[in-house]
């Protein structure tokens, strides 16, 4: 008699009186439930997740086909730009805008062979005249932007496809087949072409566009961008076997592209030869995708079976649907696997069981009591008593018994370990406590240096754009000194030579030589940035006050035209090691800055005070603030860049040679500005000029706020 039938031949009030049966069904319960619940665990996988990574799978086909679709037209594009420019095209072409008409027919030749060579179902040369009266083209030509090629989908009646080209009109033609499950057909063949189109303006010598370079592939009966694309995605090994992938472009419903075979079980050979050519899609697809303008990722129904199956919508350059694109695999190949797994795991999990509930029965009686035995120990344990299971009865080698010795083994070990992990939690609380206060001063310390690193980096970044921008100035400087003098001396001659004759063109020349002297000021103004050694004066002990009283003698000129009240508050008699025309020339374009910043009218303050370190007096600061605009605080960063200016007839380098002739006598800048209310530029000169500091180069460069971004530009 069998274990089951042994198990349901007893009564519940027998399997009650026996402990080895309830210890059977106990035992074999779980194992049953567990058995169960792998099985509808494993169907609800294969239909949720399997069917998920299918339809994941078709989207991202889907995905692929349509990108590779915008691919054929982006290479559309670069194969006309390739022929535009070709050498044999731009010499006909040339020859053709000087009047010699013969050279068309030679164009026309040069265009068919590279149609032939580059695939092209249409490779034209066109006039402006004739695109504009070609209705098809005239769509393209509002979008086109100067030297850029536009391509789009556009589908063509036979009649415009035969004025193309007489051949096109019969590839086109596609008989329409009934096909199950899609709408009836309401014609007999499909006339009508759709093709990717890419028009070229090629400009002339006055960059006007005068002629049009016109290419394009005919979709229908085209077979190498479905078979590329299907191979692309549906490679070897990527579907199981008898599954078969496949991809389909459809004008409205008809497939007029495609590798979808008539015969699903047939060769990849004879599928090649029979494609299904002028069926039709699913009536709910096309609901779905032409109707209503949706994509589709689902089961389809595709010819004659079911299908995981991708469409999307195609749009002609106008924007209206004219089509979809499909991509999809056969579902019958998976469904069978699936089933065929189900099977083969029922069939194991049955076998399982069985000897499973064998192996229960056979132990029962052998582990009731040893058990029994253990469960009294282990439940006094964990109430709290101090008891051991001691000798069961058993042979000294039988595995109960030795469990039975190991346990009580366990529970001595337990205890010591229990003693011991008690005084080692609180050694550790205490070694924690310390390790976390360390790790704090740590992080604090770390935090630091991370924030000085950063600084450190962005000045090291900073010197190195102005190192590389002064060698930059320097050669221009060069090269544009020696014709600058040539023309001054050659307008000088003139002059000379021309005599009385020259005051008809005096006020022209005049004023090509204040061109060349603005030239030769900028020109110096870049020799003092580039290569501030060759500028450098002695320097020597000066008072302030007079420094200041030129200056303002020296500016009132140049702001004479604003309303602009300058306001004087010198308070030190310090002197301070400089070079006095440097320091001038750092206070003027100071000061006119602060002019231009103001809008109409406003004041401007030149303050100068003793500067004091600890008590004492180490030098003299000088600041110019104004009523001006202010600056916004992300641009602070930028206004001691060379050439940087917000003014038309600035050249962006005052406030750089300012900055670098205070660096090098070891002086300081601190520029303060709050927009709308105005900006405050403070001087740092010290009592004894300090060498120039190679390491920072920034040192005595400070920001606050924002700054003015008005430099001598």
């Amino acid at each position: 008699m069998s274990v089951f039938s042994q198990i349901f031949g007893v009564s519940w009030q027998q399997m009650q009186a026996k402990v080895r049966y309830r210890i059977l069904i106990l035992t074999l319960l779980p194992i049953l439930l567990t058995l169960i619940s792998l099985v509808f665990i494993t169907i609800y996988w294969n239909i949720s997740y399997t069917g998920k990574q299918l339809f994941m799978k078709v989207k991202a086909d889907l995905t692929v086909a349509t990108n590779t679709l915008e691919e054929v037209q982006r290479q559309q594009e670069i194969q006309l730009l390739n022929v535009s420019q070709s050498w044999d095209f731009q010499n006909a072409f040339q020859q053709i805008k000087q009047g010699d008409s013969s050279q068309i027919d030679k164009i026309n030749q040069y265009l068919e062979q590279q149609k032939q060579f580059l695939q092209l179902d249409i490779l034209r040369l066109i006039k402006v005249e004739q695109a504009a009266a070609d209705p098809d083209l005239r769509i393209m030509l509002p979008k086109i932007q100067q030297q850029q090629p536009l391509s789009g989908l556009m589908v063509l009646s036979a009649k415009r496809l035969a004025r193309l080209d007489p051949d096109l009109a019969s590839i086109a033609r596609i008989p329409i087949s009934a096909t199950l499950r899609a709408q009836e057909p309401t014609k007999s063949e499909e006339t009508r072409g759709m093709l990717s189109r890419s028009l070229l303006p090629i400009l002339n010598e006055n960059g006007q566009v005068n002629w049009y370079l016109d290419g394009g592939i005919l979709f229908n009966r085209n077979t190498v961008i479905v078979d590329h694309i299907r191979d692309l995605v549906y490679d070897e090994g990527t579907l199981p076997e008898r599954s078969i992938g496949t991809v389909t472009i459809f004008l409205d419903n008809a497939r007029i592209s495609t590798n979808v075979p008539m015969d699903l079980f047939s060769t990849h050979e004879t599928a090649s030869q029979s494609r299904a050519l002028g069926t039709l899609v699913s009536e709910d697809v096309r609901q779905r995708v032409l109707v209503e303008g949706e994509s589709w990722v689902d089961r389809a129904f595709v010819l004659n079976d079911w299908f995981i199956s991708g469409y999307s919508p195609l749009k002609d350059i106008r924007g209206k649907r004219i089509g979809m694109i499909y991509s999809g695999f056969s579902e019958s190949p998976f469904i069978h696997t699936y089933i065929l797994n189900i099977l083969e795991l029922g069939t194991i999990l049955m076998l399982v069981l069985l000897v499973s509930g064998f192996l229960v029965y056979r132990g029962a009686n052998s582990l009731l009591e040893p058990i029994e035995r253990i469960h009294h120990v282990v439940k006094a344990v964990q109430s709290g008593r101090d008891l051991r299971i001691g000798e069961l009865g058993l042979e000294h080698d039988n595995e109960l018994s030795n469990l039975a010795e190991q346990f009580d083994h366990m529970l001595d070990l337990l205890q010591r370990r229990n003693n011991q992990i008690q005084l080692a939690a609180e050694q550790l609380e205490v070694k924690v406590e310390q390790r976390t206060r360390s790790l704090q001063d740590k992080t604090e310390e770390l935090q630091r240096n991370v924030a000085l690193l950063n600084e450190t980096r962005h000045q090291l970044v900073t010197n190195e754009k102005l190192t590389a921008l002064g060698e930059l100035t320097a050669g221009i400087a060069h090269e544009i000194n020696n014709p600058t003098a040539v023309i001054l001396g050659n307008m000088e001659l003139m002059k000379y030579e021309l005599g009385s004759k020259a005051v008809a063109v005096e006020e022209e020349i005049e004023l090509v030589i204040q061109q060349v002297g603005r030239i030769s000021t900028i020109i110096r103004s870049l020799l003092q940035y580039s290569r501030p050694g060759e500028f450098n004066a002695p320097l020597e002990m000066h008072p302030v006050q007079p420094m200041i009283e030129e200056m303002l003698v020296l500016v009132r000129h140049s702001i004479e035209k604003q309303e602009v009240e300058l306001i004087k508050d010198i308070n030190t008699q310090c002197t301070v090691q400089v070079n006095q025309p440097q320091i001038l020339q750092v206070l003027i374009n100071l000061v006119v800055n602060a002019a231009h910043a103001i809008e109409s009218k406003g004041r401007i303050w030149v303050r100068a005070n003793d500067w004091l370190e600890h008590d004492e007096i180490v030098g003299v600061k000088i600041e110019v603030e104004d009523e001006g605009m202010g600056i916004k605080p992300e641009r602070l960063s930028r206004i001691f860049d060379p050439f940087y200016t917000t003014r038309k007839d600035g050249t962006g380098l005052g406030l750089s040679l300012s900055y670098g002739i205070i660096k090098r006598i070891g002086g300081t800048i601190e520029v303060k500005s709050t927009l709308g209310k105005g900006t405050v530029f403070t001087i740092g000169l010290y009592h004894k000029a300090k060498e120039e500091q190679e390491n920072n180069p920034y040192d005595g460069l400070h920001f606050e706020d924002s700054s003015r971004l008005n430099s001598d530009s």
